[in-house]
């Protein structure tokens, strides 16, 4: 299992937002890239990029700023936030991001999902971010009108083999991670998951360990690891031990 931490980047910097809200942020440092190398420094092998700027316009805005953490660490990176067009993904993953994370656009244009697939195969994520099981979109802020588990099944179709889930009632709540909603997901649609939203401790690695299985293949750790209340290189080493 993959612990990945999260770089939320807003105006060029590193911050957290609670359950998504932008008018609920805190600064964590003014040079994103210096936290790359921070994570990096203590064991992260993959690091989970947002740009909370591109999420609300539908373009990336902070690629200079991933440019830069790009240039900081030499380990794979991948990136969500208003990456809705194949041009933008076309981009994204040139300036050297491994991965690109596809949300809004999954719920409203799964042919460009397909599309993108076909190009770039497994460096298409999607981020299927959802409360009480029902996808959000645009920034959290609209409701996508459509059940979670149907849509990682449809992306499956489309060829997607990874899928970030996010519960955002959860998300920068430090309140635990969906572990229940997260496996039943992994079951139900066969596609491997990325846990999201919510981790607190070294308790929530422990707790989403036992379903590696059943297809969770990662979890990302935010604001736990910018308050302190989860140790990087810890969760690192039990997310590593054989199952």
């Amino acid at each position: 299992m993959i612990i990945f931490p999260a770089i939320d980047i807003r105006g060029g910097k590193c911050v957290r937002l609670l359950k998504g809200d932008f008018a609920k942020e805190t600064v964590f440092s003014d040079k994103p890239e210096e936290m790359a190398k921070k994570w990096q420094a203590q064991g992260a092998q993959f690091l989970h990029l947002v740009d909370l700027d591109g999420a609300l316009a539908g373009r990336p805005q902070n690629l200079a700023t991933v440019e830069k953490i790009l240039a900081a660490v030499d380990i794979p990176v991948e990136l969500g936030g208003g990456i809705r067009t194949l041009e933008s993904i076309d981009e994204v993953l040139a300036l050297g991001v491994r991965r690109v994370i596809l949300g809004s656009v999954a719920v409203r244009d799964p042919e460009l999902v397909k599309t993108a697939c076909a190009k770039y195969g497994d460096r298409i994520v999607v981020g299927i971010d959802a409360k009480d099981g029902i996808v959000a979109v645009d920034g959290w802020g609209v409701s996508g009108d459509v059940e979670a588990t149907a849509l990682a099944k449809e992306m499956k179709k489309a060829g997607v083999k990874t899928i970030i889930y996010t519960d955002i009632s959860r998300d920068g709540t430090l309140s635990g991670v969906n572990v229940e909603a997260t496996a039943k997901l992994a079951r139900e649609s066969g596609v491997a998951i990325v846990a999201s939203g919510g981790v607190k401790s070294i308790a929530d690695i422990e707790a989403l360990k036992p379903y590696e299985k059943a297809g969770i293949e990662g979890v990302i750790v935010g604001k736990s690891i910018y308050m302190g209340t989860l140790d990087l290189a810890e969760a690192i080493e039990i997310a590593a031990k054989e199952g």
